[in-house]
């Protein structure tokens, strides 16, 4: 079995929602992670695992401009 991919157009979502969540539009943010598929959502799970964190930690970066809360 194949290690799960992280899609080009879920990378964009990603990025949409990181960039919504630092200016502070968290309707935005949620809106663009709805929109990645399952195969790429465990991709960036299982990558910012290995990173020791996780999608709600990143956000919550994000959103205090690059410092943890």
């Amino acid at each position: 079995m194949t290690a799960p991919v992280i899609r080009p157009l879920a990378a964009v979502h990603l990025r949409e929602a990181l960039t919504a969540a630092a200016d502070g539009h968290a309707p935005e943010a949620l809106a663009a992670l709805m929109h990645i598929d399952n195969e790429s959502w465990q991709a960036i799970t299982g990558r910012l695992a290995a990173l020791g964190t996780d999608l709600l930690d990143v956000l919550a970066t994000t959103a205090n401009g690059g410092t943890t809360p």
